[in-house]
C-alpha cells in the first residue's frame, strides 16, 4: 500500500516527462542540456543559501513559526532575484533556438527543484504507513512550478531581446517583478483569505496560467516577427 501511494505521487509528476517527450526536446537530444540547467539551479540555490545564512538569518528564522511576516518574505524574495540571474546564465550557456531552448531551461530547472526539494520527502514520507494528502498536494504544486519556471525562462529571454516591441517592455518587467515577489503578495493574500490547501493550489495554478498566457502572447508575436 505504501509503494502504491508513492507510485501515485510519482505518477502526478508525469507532466515533466510529457513536456520533454512531446515538446520536441527528445528529438533535439536535450537531455544533457537539461542536466546542465539543473546543475546551474543547484549552484544558484547554494549561493542563495549562503546569502540568506549570512545576511538574513535572523529574519528567516522568525518565519519558522508559521505566521506570515511581510518583511521576512520581502527580504527572502529579494534574494530570489538570483534565480533570474540563474536563468539568464542557463540561456546564455545552452545552445539552441526557439521554444526548445526556453523549455530546456525551465524543465531542467524545475526537475532539479523537484528532485532536491521534494524527492527525499516523497521517498520517505509517501512510503510511510500513514496516508497523507500533503504529498499529493506537493506533487500537484510541482506541476504548477513547472509552468512557472518555463514562463520565467521565457520572460528572461524576452527581457534580453533588443528587438522586443517597446510597448511590451514594461509588461515584461512587471511580470518579472510579480514572479520574483510572488511570495510577498500571493502568499500574503492566501494567508489573509485563510483558504484550504486544495483551493490554494488552484489559485496558484490560476496565477501561473494567467502569467503564462500573457508571456506566451508576447513570445509568439516576437517569434513570428523574427521567424523562429
Amino acid at each position: 500500500m505504501t509503494l502504491y501511494h508513492f507510485g501515485n505521487c510519482v505518477a502526478l509528476l508525469m507532466p515533466y516527462y510529457f513536456t520533454y517527450k512531446y515538446s520536441g526536446l527528445s528529438e533535439y537530444g536535450a537531455f544533457w542540456k537539461c542536466i546542465q540547467a539543473g546543475g546551474i539551479y543547484i549552484f544558484t540555490q547554494l549561493c542563495k543559501m549562503l546569502v540568506l545564512a549570512t545576511f538574513f538569518y535572523s529574519d528567516t528564522a522568525t518565519s519558522s513559526t508559521g505566521e506570515f511576516n511581510f518583511f521576512t518574505e520581502f527580504f527572502r524574495c529579494s534574494v530570489d532575484i538570483a534565480d533570474l540571474l540563474g536563468f539568464a546564465l542557463i540561456l546564455s550557456r545552452i545552445p539552441g533556438k526557439g521554444h526548445s531552448k526556453l523549455i530546456t531551461a525551465g524543465l531542467g530547472w524545475a526537475t532539479a527543484e523537484v528532485i532536491l526539494s521534494r524527492g527525499i520527502m516523497l521517498w520517505v514520507g509517501a512510503r510511510g504507513t500513514e496516508f497523507s494528502w500533503i504529498y499529493i498536494l506537493k506533487c500537484l504544486e510541482s506541476n504548477v512550478l513547472l509552468v512557472q519556471h518555463i514562463t520565467t525562462a521565457t520572460l528572461i529571454w524576452l527581457f534580453t531581446r533588443h528587438d522586443l516591441n517597446k510597448s511590451y517592455k514594461p509588461v515584461v518587467n512587471l511580470l518579472l517583478a510579480i514572479t520574483v515577489f510572488k511570495g510577498v503578495w500571493l502568499e500574503g493574500l492566501l494567508h489573509i483569505l485563510t483558504i484550504g490547501p486544495w483551493l490554494t493550489i488552484a489559485v496558484k495554478a490560476l496565477v501561473a496560467a494567467v502569467i503564462g498566457n500573457i508571456t506566451l502572447h508576447i513570445y509568439s508575436g516576437l517569434a513570428q516577427q523574427i521567424g523562429i
